[in-house]
């Protein structure tokens, strides 16, 4: 059983480009502002939440590859941020080569609840897994790890084709390796409201799947943009823009929502 003294959410989707990162970095903020123990485990290899959130590649002398091969756990492989409250597994390029390295390993899929059941990981309240743009043994692993998926999708025409492959995707995980994995939430993000086939997406998503669709939307933000450059969220870059406004709003719709699932 995968431990239920924290919240461990996983944070993906199949398509790139959707804002999947900037999601997790600035929620993962927005919530230890609130005074939140929050880790982030990077595990997609391109790295981009560890440098977003200012995590320089020479600084990674440990990270996520070593804590799904084993050699180090959370306490060893976790960094502290300029983010009080807000920590990370970092990402290497070493991720790359890990399919291959376990891929004949009887627990393959279950490297990373392994790593996140320990006393280390338990200290942090939430767990948030940013993944690969793709479904490969990382996603399988981070889904295998979680209590639940929350979805960033992105507010153009394509968006509920992509949806009902990672809903097919997450439905395959609790058949067969975390019959509890649930969908957290489906983030709307990249919206413009100058566009007319935005308000349709949003429209058709929230017919579609209702109230698994937060109220939040995430607008296209040139600050929230620019904020990864400076390796900051862009809460602590701009607070005040209207991207980081709306990732407050964000996570307020998920701590709200844990409160209603814990009341349940």
């Amino acid at each position: 059983m995968i431990a239920s003294r924290n919240r461990i959410i996983t944070i993906a989707n199949q398509k790139g480009g959707v804002g999947k990162t900037t999601t997790a970095i600035n929620l993962a903020t927005a919530l230890a502002a609130i005074g939140e123990n929050v880790l982030i485990v990077d595990l997609d290899p391109q790295g981009n939440a560890s440098t977003g959130l200012g995590i320089q590649r020479r600084d990674r002398r440990v990270s996520s590859y070593e804590l799904m091969i084993g050699s180090h756990g959370v306490r060893d492989t976790a960094q502290e941020t300029a983010v009080p409250n807000l920590s990370i597994v970092p990402s290497t390029m070493d991720l790359l080569g890990i399919e291959m390295e376990i891929s004949k390993d009887a627990d393959r899929v279950f490297r990373l609840r392994k790593a996140l059941q320990g006393a280390d990981a338990l200290r942090y309240s939430y767990i948030l897994v940013d993944c690969p743009p793709s479904f490969n043994l990382l996603t399988m692993n981070a889904m295998a790890a979680a209590h639940s998926v929350l979805v960033p999708l992105q507010c153009e025409f394509f968006a509920l084709e992509g949806l009902s492959q990672l809903l097919e995707t997450v439905d395959q995980i609790r058949r067969t390796v975390n019959p509890g994995l649930d969908i957290q939430g489906i983030v709307l993000t990249m919206f413009d409201s100058r566009n007319n086939l935005a308000q349709q997406v949003v429209n058709d998503v929230r017919t579609h799947l209702g109230e698994k669709v937060y109220h939040t939307l995430i607008p296209r933000n040139v600050r929230v943009s620019e904020a990864p450059s400076y390796g900051k969220p862009a809460i602590l870059y701009d607070l005040k823009c209207a991207g980081s406004q709306a990732y407050l709003q964000l996570a307020s719709e998920v701590i709200q929502r844990e409160r209603q699932r814990k009341a349940a």
